[in-house]
């Protein structure tokens, strides 16, 4: 079984028009909606590949219900911790002329230090039966700064493989725990680092604690520094298209590779086909299959020197 943690879920809504134009009314052909938050997208990517997944995090509140619901109807288990706040919503408004999305997010709601307990206890329990348990998205109010250092240390005193994907303070906390893998963007990798230079910056985080990073290039793909080596893994070409969740199906990639006993070249080329296929499909935690097993084939990976 692969745990996810989400600890701020969202109920995610899109919704698409024919073109997104600055200060005009538009009239919205399409609308869904989807239970949001990166771990949930990390989830439902996981199952459709075949893999037994349990969901875990916190949801309260008239949106939560029907986060609950909507999850009802797919693969992963949902242990989700209920609190008296209403889990945020997430608007994204899908522009068909340009490809582009605009994303608004909610502020999740406060988590009190009793719901925080009751997670802990909840979580505990679920890495008992865990392969591997991936931490992501940020954290609601309420939270202290250091509560994904906190599961780390726990999983990685259960002895289950921790996958961390946050960004900022929690990133920066976290790393210092030494989780087993970090999967930040360019942007949170800098900002952790203070460098834009993807290799440095990857070297400079595995300094700060992590392992492994795995840093994500947006079309460039995937650059992985570990202590086996390091590897880019690129797609054979751009995509266009709705780019949000693309980072989660990556995060699912790697963490489906991890316990299947796949080598890095294995784990990113799945990586980045998911994340590719992922731009294609009408939402986060979906993906084209036929796109992802024509890219399997061609994604490049290359080695660089130590």
């Amino acid at each position: 079984m692969i745990l996810t943690v989400t600890l701020n879920t969202a109920l995610d809504i899109t919704y698409r028009v024919p073109a997104l134009v600055p200060h005009a009314s538009h009239r919205v052909e399409e609308v869904t909606e989807r239970p949001g938050g990166k771990g949930l997208n990390v989830a439902r990517v996981l199952a459709a590949l075949g893999h037994e997944t349990v969901v875990t995090g916190f949801v309260g509140g008239p949106s939560g219900e029907v986060l609950r619901a909507l999850l009802a109807g797919l693969a992963p288990v949902d242990e989700l911790v209920p609190i008296r706040g209403a889990t945020r919503r997430t608007i994204a408004v899908a522009d068909a002329a340009t490809g582009d999305t605009t994303q608004l997010n909610e502020p999740g709601p406060v988590v009190s230090s009793t719901e925080w307990d009751a997670f802990l206890t909840a979580y505990g329990r679920l890495l008992d039966g865990a392969e591997a348990v991936a931490l992501c998205g940020s954290l609601p109010p309420g939270l202290p700064v250091g509560a994904y250092a906190q599961l780390v240390r726990q999983a990685r005193t259960a002895k289950v493989p921790v996958l961390l994907d946050t960004s900022g303070e929690a990133l920066r906390r976290g790393i210092a725990a030494r989780p087993d893998l970090v999967k930040p963007n360019a942007d949170e990798l800098a900002q952790l680092t203070g460098s834009r230079e993807p290799l440095r910056a990857a070297r400079d985080a595995r300094r700060r604690g992590a392992h492994t990073v795995v840093a994500s290039l947006g079309a460039e793909g995937l650059l992985a520094a570990s202590p086996d080596g390091l590897w880019q893994a690129a797609p054979p070409a751009a995509v266009r298209g709705n780019p949000t969740g693309a980072g989660d199906s990556a995060v699912a990639g790697l963490l489906s590779g991890l316990v299947e006993g796949l080598d890095w070249p294995g784990r990113l080329t799945r990586a980045v086909a998911l994340s590719a296929a992922t731009v294609l499909a009408p939402a986060a935690g979906e993906f084209d299959r036929e796109a992802y097993a024509k890219m399997l084939g061609s994604v490049r990976v290359s080695e660089h020197a130590h």
